[in-house]
């Protein structure tokens, strides 16, 4: 039997075109960029999180030269916000890169291992969390969940 599944998303040629809400948060990403520790792969990653009561979370990726140790930026905001507001939920989180590991033309999106984390945060709260990645162009792709980032995830 032969199953489909459709991802559905909005594309924004630019961060003027967003709400003020949206536009604050992915200000608050590109200073989280702005701060991170990649002296390995020169490719910075920021994050934003909005918490449901308006409150921002930022993180970074930290690397370390003895490679796993480091954290993505992601997982930095994302666990921040758990230790720190375990019954806030995050209405949305935004992610903006900066780096020549991803080729300009293809999309900006989290790795596997944050997708899974960005997945059971969503499950945890019982309701959705809005993604915005911000292309190297400019563009900003939209998602409703992060389940759309990973339909074939680990979930108890």
């Amino acid at each position: 039997m032969n199953q489909e599944f459709t991802l559905s998303y909005q594309l924004i040629s630019s961060e003027e075109k967003l709400h003020a809400a949206d536009q604050q948060l992915v200000t608050a990403a590109k200073s989280a960029r702005n701060r991170a520790y990649a002296p390995y792969s020169n490719y910075q990653v920021g994050a934003a999180l909005r918490l449901q009561n308006g409150q921002l979370i930022e993180g970074n990726n930290q690397e370390n030269i003895a490679y796993p140790s480091g954290l993505c930026a992601e997982r930095v905001a994302l666990f921040y916000a758990g230790a720190n507001f375990p019954n806030e939920p995050i209405a949305a989180i935004c992610i903006v890169v900066k780096g020549s590991l991803i080729a300009a033309q293809n999309f900006v999106s989290p790795c596997g291992s944050c997708r899974q984390v960005m997945l059971e945060s969503e499950s945890r709260q019982e309701q959705p969390i809005r993604v915005l990645l911000v292309q190297n162009d400019g563009s900003i792709l939209i998602l409703k969940a992060c389940r759309d980032l990973l339909p074939f995830g680990f979930m108890k």
